[in-house]
């Protein structure tokens, strides 16, 4: 096989398959946020009840989606490795548009009338409680319009920022220290993300006070999640070279670098 045709088919298939790590977590992220779980009562810990400001009282009480989130911002960040900023952004543009057209075919479902097969065969829990599945099912998968917003204005905020900062960083640092300007960038784009979203859903009514203490919360998370993803970051970039091979890997992400 033409060394060209190889090249350029490995670099295809390494986009496909990092574009589909983002978009399938991403939409993954967006479905399951809506349940909001306790960090401490999860690893087996009393609330944290941390005072930030007045009477408000905050616990690590965050989004399902928090689980995710992560993998999305290091797969970018080897995205723009390898690829550049306008791999990122490419990338970012379509998972916006995929997870709006999932908000919207979701939102289309709820209002669908249920069958009646499917509410009677549906309607006793495990402790053989009635419950509506119907009123459930909407309660799931329902979001504000506000919230859809939110969410998507701060993915699409945080993926342009993170690519920013990190195609500056690699000017910097060239090829080496990866570690160094994945996670600078995603800490930067993430206390970004961590208020746009706030804002943009709950304010108001929530109170300034609350949006800048749950916003506090949540970046403290993501501060350490981007430290302990260190290690996958590495993993996956050495499985990436693998993969390319050394040439085709200095070749990938030389053109990457020259990027405007």
């Amino acid at each position: 096989m033409d060394i060209e045709v190889l090249y350029h088919r490995k670099k295809q298939n390494l986009y496909f398959f990092l574009g589909a790590v983002v978009i399938t977590n991403a939409l993954v992220a967006e479905m399951i946020g809506t349940k909001i779980f306790s960090l401490e009562r999860t690893i087996g810990l009393a609330p944290a009840q941390i005072r930030l400001f007045a009477d408000f009282l905050l616990d690590f009480n965050l989004t399902a989606g928090v689980i995710l989130w992560p993998v999305v911002f290091v797969c970018s960040d080897i995205i723009n490795e390898y690829f550049g900023i306008k791999g990122v952004r490419k990338i970012s543009f379509i998972t916006a548009g995929l997870i709006l057209y999932a908000f919207i075919t979701i939102g289309i479902s709820i209002y669908l009338s249920p069958a009646d097969a499917w509410l009677k065969y549906n309607s006793v829990d495990d402790n053989n409680q009635v419950f509506n599945i119907n009123f459930a099912f909407r309660k799931i998968f329902s979001q504000s319009e506000r919230i859809i917003l939110g969410s998507l204005v701060a993915f699409l905020v945080a993926q342009i920022l993170d690519a920013y900062v990190f195609h500056k960083l690699r000017k910097i640092t060239g090829s080496k220290n990866i570690w160094l300007r994945a996670t600078t960038s995603t800490l930067v784009s993430q206390l970004i993300d961590s208020f746009v979203v706030l804002i943009i859903a709950f304010y108001p009514p929530w109170s300034m006070a609350e949006i800048i203490s749950v916003g506090i919360m949540n970046y403290i998370y993501k501060f350490i999640i981007a430290i302990i993803m260190i290690p996958l970051l590495y993993m996956i970039h050495g499985a990436i070279q693998k993969y390319l091979g050394k040439d085709f890997s200095e070749r990938l992400v030389k053109e990457a670098g020259h990027q405007v």
